[in-house]
Formats: structure tokens, sequence, C-alpha cells
């Protein structure tokens, strides 16, 4: 009606008689198609130009193209170019703001530990089921955080009140807490030193466990065997083995310390385990023996080249140093044994096994027996001088070469340890065995920052960036549903609103089958590959 009596003279015209509708997109003049509409002439022309003024005034509204009113000689009209997609439909941006939280899912634990909610409050509230994070459920149940903050709002009436009884819960918690630690912190402690360990019965009666526990056992006896002899003769060399035994014992006891403590399950405070817990216990091994070893051993030595004194009979020095070379021998063996299984497992030579440290609690078994065998028998011959010479001096080299062998091993221990706990790589021929898997997948494009770490106990983690093909991951979407119902919902599109609900729901339908694709990765690289025991997939 406005439009009539605007323009009278052609307010009983059919549009299709006087104008047809082109629509160019904004583009530099040099990318425009060079057809140059005619502009209509004739008695209309200036109604025309007027009309084309508002049109072009009020495009901004729904398109993101200038607007011309031509001559219909050119036989389109405004529906045929909407047929024919000549002009493109702007969707109004909408503003979200810092903290949209419409959409968000929340579970029933945060639900009641955030909104101080009862189980009972949520049951009247809607259920979602998705997908779950971890691998030993398939879907869990969800709900949306805008139903949970207005049913806790009509629980506790206001903001103010239910901020003022969340303030009251973490201050009972804390004074809960306060209690329990200075009233109950003997039971804490046993409490925390029995948390359930995965294998912990079996743990000290094979592999690693067993070689430390009889390191443990011979090493205690040969350090008594030495004090004794050490008092009796008065050696410095005795005494350097007997210092030596003492501190292989100790410091295997703490090598037990760290398997039974590496094997337990991962808990909130700590997600990825306790693996590190050998290598740190190998670590404070390695700085033991530096210190109590070779630090006495060399103090002994020097003090008894600076102050020599009479050795009394060795005889019984030699004989206890016999057993110890047997004894210490026999435990070098089960190490070695141990250790050569465990490389094969892994693909690895004797050597590459040792020095990735793969195995901390082993290896530093092996090199403490590797070099109290070498102990034994620099003691031995430095002794043997000393009984041929009459000369105490010898004696105590023999003393100063044992604690200089002590600080060489230790210092290995310290190296080798310190990698492993900084986090190193995994050989590169297996991160490319891990790359390959995934990049075989129709799903993926490429892999791109690819980092794989070695945890400890032959866990590693395994982190990538993988680009998706967004065809591939529709298809899979489309082959789960119905083809003809999918076509009658486009049929049935006829307005801006009634696509925009139709994309927004197919879209967060692919989303979810995108979700699902990595779900599906993860588990796969997990099943052909045990050692992976975490992995995260970033979609880029």
């Amino acid at each position: 009606p406005a439009t009539a009596r605007m323009f009278p003279s052609l307010a009983h015209r059919p549009w299709h008689i006087f104008c047809r509708l082109s629509l160019q997109h904004r583009a530099p003049l040099s990318q425009r198609s060079p057809r140059i509409p005619q502009l209509c002439y004739g008695e209309d022309s200036l109604h025309i130009m007027a009309l084309t003024t508002i049109l072009n005034m009020t495009h901004c509204l729904t398109f993101d193209v200038p607007i011309f009113l031509v001559s219909s000689e050119c036989g389109c009209d405004l529906m045929t170019c909407m047929r024919t997609n000549e002009f493109r439909a702007v969707l109004k941006k909408r503003e979200y703001g810092t903290k949209y939280t419409q959409n968000n899912f929340i579970t029933a634990v945060r639900a009641m530990n955030e909104f101080c909610l009862k189980p009972s409050d949520l049951e009247q509230l809607r259920k979602i089921r998705r997908r779950s994070p971890h691998d030993d459920t398939e879907a869990f149940t969800v709900f949306l955080r805008s139903d949970v903050e207005a049913k806790a709002l009509e629980v506790w009436g206001s903001h103010e009140a239910l901020a003022r009884e969340r303030n009251l819960r973490k201050e009972v918690e804390r004074e809960f807490q306060e209690s329990r630690f200075i009233f109950n912190f003997s039971l804490l402690v046993f409490l925390c030193s029995t948390k359930p360990r995965s294998g912990q019965r079996t743990t000290f009666l094979q592999g690693p466990g067993k070689v430390v526990m009889v390191a443990i056992c011979i090493n205690g006896l040969n350090f008594i065997f030495k004090l004794l002899a050490w008092v009796y003769t008065g050696s410095a060399s005795m005494f350097s083995e007997a210092i030596h035994s003492l501190a292989d014992t100790c410091n295997q006891a703490l090598l037990a310390l760290g398997i039974s403590q590496s094997v337990r399950n991962p808990d909130a405070g700590h997600p990825y385990g306790f693996s590190n817990m050998r290598y740190i216990a190998s670590l404070i091994s390695g700085v033991g023996i530096f210190m109590m070893g070779a630090g006495l051993s060399w103090y002994h030595g020097i003090m008894g080249l600076l102050h020599p004194q009479p050795i009394e009979s060795l005889l019984w020095a030699y004989c206890i140093l016999a057993g110890s070379l047997v004894s210490e021998g026999a435990t070098l063996l089960v190490a070695i044994n141990e250790i050569k299984r465990s490389a094969q497992l892994h693909g690895l030579s004797f050597y590459e096994y040792v020095m990735q440290s793969r195995d901390p609690s082993t290896n530093v078994v092996l090199l403490e027996d590797a070099a109290a065998v070498l102990g034994v028998i620099m003691a031995s011959g430095c002794m043997g001088l000393t009984s041929l010479t009459g000369n105490p001096l010898y004696d105590s080299m023999g003393s100063i070469c044992v604690g200089t062998l002590l600080g060489a091993v230790s210092a290995f221990l310290i190296y080798t340890n310190t990698e492993a706990l900084l986090g190193r790589s995994i050989q590169a021929e297996r991160v490319q065995k891990l790359t390959e898997f995934l990049e075989n997948d129709p799903a993926v494009r490429a892999i791109h920052d690819v980092k794989a770490t070695d945890l400890g106990l032959s866990k590693v983690r395994f982190k990538a960036e993988v680009d998706f093909d967004g065809r591939v991951v529709t298809r899979s979407y489309l082959e789960k549903q119905d083809i003809d119902q999918i076509l009658n919902e486009i049929q049935q599109v006829k307005t801006p609103e009634e696509l925009e609900n139709f994309m927004l729901k197919h879209g967060e339908n692919i989303i979810d089958t995108l979700g699902a694709e990595v779900d599906r990765l993860e588990k796969e690289l997990k099943q052909r590959n045990p050692e992976v025991r975490h992995v995260d997939l970033e979609i880029l």
C-alpha cells in the first residue's frame, strides 16, 4: 500500500513487466561479471530509479550484495534469481557473550557439588545421553547447565543464598579436613600407604621386584661379614667394601620402595599414575651411592695415605671377599638375565636397553653388582700387593679406586634417570609406526605436531594434531541416517529460520560424529599398541 501511494503509475503493473532484480557480489571491479544490466527507460524510469534507491538503502538488512532494477527484457524476476542462487543471504551474527552457558552440559556430581543440589532435585530435570570420555563406558547422563542453574535458584531462592550455602559448605569441609589432619594423622598415613595397587602381591615375586629383593638379602649379608673383617684386620680396602655393601643395601631398599609406589593406581592428584617413582628412587639411589659410598671410600683411602697404619693378617678378609665375589656375581647374573628378557620384549639390544634406562630398578642392581664385582677384584688385588710388599699404601689406593668406581656408577645413574624424568621421547621408529597408523585411516588427511613421551614402566603418552577429512566424516554421518527423511526435511525448508534450524540440527550431529571418530582412533591406537596408555588427539 505504501508503495502504491508513492508510485501510483506502477501500482497496477505486474512486477515482471517493468523490471528484474540483478544482484552482484561485493568484489573488485576486475573480478565482476562483464555483463552490464540495462536500465529501464520510459515514463516510469524515474519511479524505478527511486524504487531502486529505496531497495539499495534497505538491502543491508538481508543481503550483502548491491541490488539493481533493470528492464524486463532480460527475462528474470526475483523468484528466478532466488532459485538460481544469484544472491547470498547472511544470517545475522549472534552475540553470545564471554560467559555463555545456555547449551553447556554438566554431570550429576558437578551439579550437586557446585549448585548444592540433592539427587532428588536432579530427577525432575531433562536427562541427556552423551558419549562417555572414559574407555570403560559408552555413554553417560548429563544435564543442561541452564536447567541446573534454574533448579538451584528454585531451591535456594536467589544467587546470594546459593553463594552463602557454597561458602558455608566450603568452611565445613575445611574444618573437617583440619580436624582429620590433626586427630587422625596416623590413620591417614595408613590409608595412603594401603591404596589399591595393581598386582601388589606379585610385585616382588617376578621381574625387577624379584631382582631387587635378592640383591637386598645378599648385600645385607655381605655388609655384615665385610664389617667384621674390617674390624678384625683394619684394612682400608675392606672398610671401603663394607661401606659399598651398606650403600648398595640402603639404595636397593629405596628401590623396593619406589617399585611398590610405582604400581599404585592413578588418582585425582596424579592422573597419569606413579610410574616415575622408579626413576625418582633410582636418582636418589645414585646420589646416595656418590655421597655414602664414594665419599667415605675416598675419605678413608686418603686418610690411609696420609696416616698409614700396619695391617693385621688378611686371611679372613680374603675368605670374605671370595664369598662376596660369588654372591655378588650371582646377583649380577640375575639382573643380566632379567634385562636380556626385557630387552627382547621391547626389541632392543642389551646395550640399548641399559643406556635408555627402560627399567631403572634393574639397571641400578646391574650397575651396583657389576661395580661390586669389580670392587672386590680391586680390593683383593690391592690387599694382595700389601701382603706381598708389606706397604699399607697399596691398600689405601684400593680404597680410592673403589670410591672412584662408585662415583662413575652414581654419575651414570644420575644422568640416565634425570633424562627419563625430563620426559624423553620414544624411539623414532615407534613414533613413525604410530603416525603411519593414523595417516592410513580414511578420515585423516594429515598428522602434525606429534609427541610420544615415555612415562616409564613401558607406558607411552601420545599426542598429535589431526587434520580430518570433513567429507569422509560427513559421509560417515550420512551412512547412519535415513536419506529420504533428510531429503524430505530439505524440501520442507521455506524460510531462513527453518533453514537455520535444519543446519543447526545436522551440524551438531556432524560434530558429534567427529568426536566419535576421535574416540575410535584413540581406542584403535591403544588396542594395536598396548604400551600407549594415554592418547590426546587434537582437531586441527
